[in-house]
């Protein structure tokens, strides 16, 4: 499991909440990527690369399966693709990935450089403090930008011996999750629907397997795709999710029956 930007994997701190007790409960051996929260995606794909020689060395298997949310899915793609590591990956699922950058994204950069590259510096040194080794908050904004997703993608294609599938969320409106309200109106204005930070078309690569949707109104805002909360989206029963786990189960089914 890799994690996006801004977390890091944590021993009492799980990036991914009761996500993981999903895949235990069915068999399955979790690990996760460790890599820098705000390393750029060539610095994090060698640390992947790294992580997963282990991961192989320890299990003694052939192939792994990967998830990974937000830019999570840039640094493994680079793994994979740039870094030579398709034949010892059998799937990688992307949640929310921005594969195709964000328009967004591209007006804040045009923001003075030196104001951008300041609020990085100020990210970088809190990040160091909680332990990366290599935080780059302003090559890594750079790296959300459409025109960096234009050349990365022609630079990084998808290697035939990997399976892709990619899932994207939206919330429906500004209130669906107050931690996002503010970054899903800015989006909202730029680009239109969106999880708080990234548009549903943004995350499409590979099988894309459509916008996972609630059975409320709420939505599925960009924090709860990885369980921040810890609890149910709703209570209520119907068509959609209720629970946050139900999508990952669904994805461990879906791999299962490909004979992943």
């Amino acid at each position: 499991m890799v994690h996006g930007m801004g977390f890091r994997d944590g021993k009492y701190i799980n990036y991914w909440g009761r996500i993981p007790k999903v895949f235990e409960n069915h068999g399955c051996e979790v690990f996760y990527g460790n890599q820098d929260s705000n390393g750029t995606v060539e610095e994090n794909g060698r640390s992947l690369r790294q992580r997963i020689y282990e991961i192989l060395e320890t299990t003694g298997s052939e192939r792994l399966n990967v998830i990974a949310h937000s830019k999570g899915g840039l640094d493994m793609r680079y793994a994979i693709s740039g870094l030579g590591m398709g034949g010892y990956i059998a799937s990688l699922t992307t949640v929310s990935t921005p594969h195709h950058g964000s328009k967004t994204v591209d007006k804040i950069l045009k923001l003075p450089t030196p104001l951008v590259r300041f609020v990085g510096k100020c990210s970088d040194l809190w990040l160091r403090m909680c332990g990366d080794e290599n935080p780059d908050a302003y090559n890594v904004y750079l790296s959300f930008s459409t025109d960096f997703a234009e050349k990365f993608n022609i630079q990084n294609p998808d290697d035939p011996r990997v399976y892709y599938q990619s899932y994207a969320f939206k919330m429906n409106n500004a209130l669906s999750d107050m931690i996002m309200m503010i970054p899903y109106t800015a989006v909202y204005l730029c680009e239109g629907e969106n999880d708080g930070l990234l548009t549903p078309d943004s995350a499409k690569w590979g099988d894309f397997k459509g916008i996972v949707k609630t059975n409320s109104n709420r939505g599925i805002s960009h924090c709860d795709e990885v369980d921040l909360r810890r609890r149910k989206l709703s209570g209520r029963e119907g068509s959609g999710v209720s629970d946050i786990t139900e999508v990952y189960g669904d994805i461990l089914k879906e791999l299962k029956k490909r004979g992943f």
